[in-house]
């Protein structure tokens, strides 16, 4: 790992839950650094879709009668555009009278998914996050270690963030020498029905009514679960249909930490609220 990396992620670890808005990078390299820590899993950001084009599966879709077509009127409407266009075009240059940004993002998205037509993402231009990941928060925990070869130069800040994360990961060790006494919640699983259990309550608690922020939550459950371990908790939950999300539409009516309390995506604003069924 060379200095500009370490660097990137020492400064994720000054923010809080280790994320941070793209444009506060100011290093010229940031997207090099960033796609390579990507690649290796120890970040992610968000990404927007800079490109679409047809596939051979979007073409023969096409050619089949409007009424047996199994997709809507709007995604119908997107798969022709870019068929048309015959290379790849931007989003922007698909011109579709009422369809806003954002829904023919999902559109594309959900093109792409189904393998209708190709999509190229990159870094989003506006309000892009980074952060690092469950795998990077690991790295830098257990399995660093300083090569001899250079001088890694630092800032006292950068250092003292990775200070305060080793101190705030570690185990006090018992003067008995016995093993760590862990606090109960901790040495079992909790089921994703007690996580369930759980928003009820704060939502009645806090008297959200059945608009619970994220925030919340994490604050409740972590520790002792991992960011991603709530997060992944919630999709199933979704998935089973016993909860949904709703994202954030007026930002400032919280501070920065608890909308980064939220559930990123790729495309689109990130999750913010949970709502039960």
């Amino acid at each position: 790992m060379n200095t500009n990396e370490l660097k990137f992620m020492l400064k994720l670890l000054g923010y809080q839950t280790y994320r941070g808005n793209w444009s506060l990078f100011k290093d010229k390299e940031k997207t090099k650094v960033c796609q390579e820590l990507e690649r290796r899993e120890y970040v992610d950001y968000s990404r927007e879709i800079v490109s679409a084009q047809i596939l051979p599966a979007g073409k023969a879709l096409l050619q089949i009668e409007t009424s047996q077509l199994p997709i809507t009127a709007e995604e119908l409407k997107v798969l022709e555009k870019i068929a048309k266009a015959g290379k790849k075009i931007a989003p922007s240059a698909i011109k579709i009278t009422k369809l806003k940004s954002d829904q023919k993002e999902v559109i594309l998205k959900t093109l792409g998914e189904r393998g209708l037509i190709k999509t190229e993402l990159k870094i989003k231009k506006n309000q892009a996050e980074v952060w690092l990941t469950d795998r990077g928060l690991e790295f830098l925990r257990s399995e660093y270690i300083p090569s001899k070869t250079y001088n890694p130069v630092i800032s006292l800040e950068l250092l003292g963030n990775y200070i305060r994360f080793l101190r705030k990961n570690a185990i006090p060790a018992d003067p008995s020498g016995a093993k760590p006494v862990v606090d109960k919640i901790t040495d079992r699983k909790i089921t994703d029905e007690e996580i369930l259990q759980t928003i009820k309550n704060l939502d009645r608690e806090l008297g959200t009514e059945n608009y619970l922020p994220i925030f919340h939550l994490r604050e409740k459950l972590q520790p002792p679960l991992l960011r991603d371990e709530v997060d992944q908790a919630l999709y199933r939950l979704q998935k089973s249909d016993k909860i949904d999300f709703s994202s954030l539409q007026e930002v400032t009516a919280y501070t920065p930490e608890q909308i980064d309390a939220g559930i990123p995506q790729n495309i689109g604003g990130q999750l913010f609220f949970i709502m039960v069924n």
